[in-house]
């Protein structure tokens, strides 16, 4: 079982400080609640006095991409509130820009070989933890080791597989670090060796799971090293300097960036806010000055608002098939209750704005051809659109039939699980009526998030809303979810072939011969009817148009705030 580091943490009893109400791994928008849209909430603001509604008073910008985070260690984290959190306050050897165009961060710059096997990272003179001590080459070497040790059992461990020797570092029953080809000649210097060349090496470096933590506090502080402000020791633009849980997360600039000067607000607290209501309305008042939990009866009231956006996301939202429990260890009736589901009813409807899925792998990623995606190349292996719907279904029933229950007849009740807000509340209920059309009787059962997270990671459900962001620009980083025992594999797929394929993926150079791999892989989820992709995300959310593009969000899920000024 993955630690949690987190789950005291959301037990505590509130104090008098906390919100008189509260209100996405995933995208942030996997997260939040509804109530009344007469919730109203306290946003925290520790320089203003206790009537104030300003989202920026001085130097202060309050904001919400969530509520309590499920852990905020870089090497735990799996969701996107919580990497959110991160990249303010941690920084890799890269970043990525607006763009998401890995940039120079911790590192001044690289030497690759030809072969594009190894990498040579040179680190910035004088870089320094938040706490003043300095950082160097081997907190990267001992950060990555911690990473990939099994006894932390970090979900994205298998991030590091590019990289020489992880297999053989974690396949023996004792731990072998020394097998792990990252290596510190010297202070600034970090020395890494691929297993083939991987075009987007330089992306995973940007991502939190590759950003340094400090050993020492680690050491002395264990796993609760990330649970108070005192002892989260980063390297990145902010310090965090308050954390109370279902209330706020406060961060500082941190005086020791080598970038500091460059940095936007003095202080940037996130407002951990449950509902997803009371948050829009808390940016309605001008308490919040951004909010990405906009619930979605608003947003075709919004669109003509100057403070409203709506890119899209390199993300798909799904259901998730326990692959291990009956009935859905039946490809059949896998099958079933994914043709039962009216995709553009969900995304028009539901979501409005999302667009109905009819694969995994979400547009915008690109194909060996680089003027071609690769959900163009791919296709559809479902049509989602309205007039699809009944020959789905008529499909749906039939597979059912075939599986060995007609009409639904001898089916379990099935259990629906989902966390808290309106959009996964209204899909749920959707899900539960079509899903009645096969015969089934379904029923829903809603949870707190991060009792949610662990629950459909640890394959305690039947049926579960799940959603995927992709972590970098590249098909893999949605296909490789799914290796046996894989941290993010909800649906607890395991099929050795499938596993065999995404190694020779991760093994193949030639970039043609690997995105023809990529579609077999697809194609060996999608006809396995491993779980039921419905829509491919869309990132609804308001920002105070008084910062202009100084605050943003990428298509990988990720909130910026560490450059906010008004314009």
């Amino acid at each position: 079982m993955k630690r949690k580091i987190f789950a005291s943490l959301v037990t505590l009893t509130l104090c008098a400080s906390l919100f008189a109400a509260c209100g996405n791994s995933t995208s942030n928008k996997d997260t939040g609640s509804t109530t009344s849209a007469n919730t109203t909430v306290a946003v925290s603001d520790t320089t203003t006095a206790p009537n104030t509604t300003a989202a920026a008073t001085g130097d202060v910008l309050n904001v919400c991409v969530g509520p309590n985070p499920d852990t905020i260690d870089p090497a735990l984290n799996s969701s996107v509130d919580g990497a959110t959190y991160i990249i303010h306050a941690f920084e890799g050897l890269y970043r990525l820009d607006k763009n998401g165009t890995p940039e120079p961060a911790e590192a001044q710059s690289v030497d690759i070989s030809d072969d594009g096997l190894n990498y040579t990272f040179h680190l910035r003179q004088g870089l320094k933890w938040s706490d003043g001590s300095p950082l160097t080459a081997n907190d990267f070497v001992y950060s990555w080791r911690r990473a990939i040790d099994p006894a932390t059992a970090a979900d994205y461990s298998y991030m590091f597989e590019t990289i020489a020797g992880y297999t053989d570092a974690t396949a023996t029953e004792t731990f072998n670090p020394d097998l792990f080809q990252v290596t510190a000649p010297d202070d600034l210097t970090l020395k890494v060796t691929l297993i083939s060349r991987t075009p987007y090496f330089l992306e995973l470096t940007a991502f939190p799971t590759y950003m340094p933590v400090q050993k020492a506090t680690i050491d002395a502080n264990g796993d609760a090293w990330a649970t108070k402000a005192e002892t989260y020791i980063g390297n990145g633009p902010y310090k965090v300097t308050e954390f109370v849980p279902s209330s706020r997360i406060t961060m500082e600039k941190n005086p020791n960036y080598w970038e500091v000067a460059k940095l936007g607000p003095q202080k940037i607290v996130f407002n951990l806010i449950e509902d997803n209501v009371a948050a829009f309305n808390a940016f309605q008042s001008g308490q919040l000055s951004f909010d990405n939990n906009i619930p979605p009866d608003e947003i075709e009231s919004l669109k003509s608002n100057a403070a409203f956006h709506m890119p899209a996301q390199m993300g798909t939202y799904y259901v998730s098939f326990n692959n291990q429990k009956a009935p859905f260890d039946n490809p059949l009736v896998r099958k079933a209750f994914s043709l039962a589901i009216d995709r553009t009813y969900i995304a028009n409807v539901l979501a409005k704005g999302y667009i109905p899925a009819g694969a995994w792998v979400p547009p915008g990623l690109k194909d060996a051809d680089p003027t071609k995606q690769f959900r163009d190349v791919g296709g559809n292996y479902i049509d989602p659109s309205t007039e699809a719907y009944a020959k789905n279904l008529e499909d749906a029933k039939a597979a059912l039939a075939e599986a060995g229950y007609p009409n639904g007849e001898g089916l379990p009740t099935i259990e629906y699980i989902y966390n808290d807000s309106a959009l996964h509340k209204a899909v749920a209920e959707a899900l539960q009526n079509m899903w009645s059309q096969l015969g089934a009787k379904v029923t829903l059962s809603v949870t707190e998030w991060a009792t949610f997270l662990n629950q459909r990671k640890n394959g305690e459900y039947m049926v579960a809303r799940d959603g995927w962001l992709n972590d970098y620009n590249d098909p893999i980083g949605m296909l490789d979810l799914f290796i046996t025992g894989g941290g993010n594999n909800n649906v607890q797929y395991k099929n050795p072939d499938y596993d065999a394929l995404i190694t020779q993926i991760k093994s193949t150079a030639d970039n043609t011969e690997r995105m023809k791999l990529l579609h077999q892989a697809e194609d060996i989820l999608m006809q396995n009817w491993v779980f039921a992709p419905i829509m491919y995300y869309a990132n609804p959310y308001m920002s105070d148009p008084a910062y202009g593009n100084s605050v943003w969000t990428s298509p990988l899920g990720y909130d910026y705030f560490m450059y906010a000024q008004k314009q």
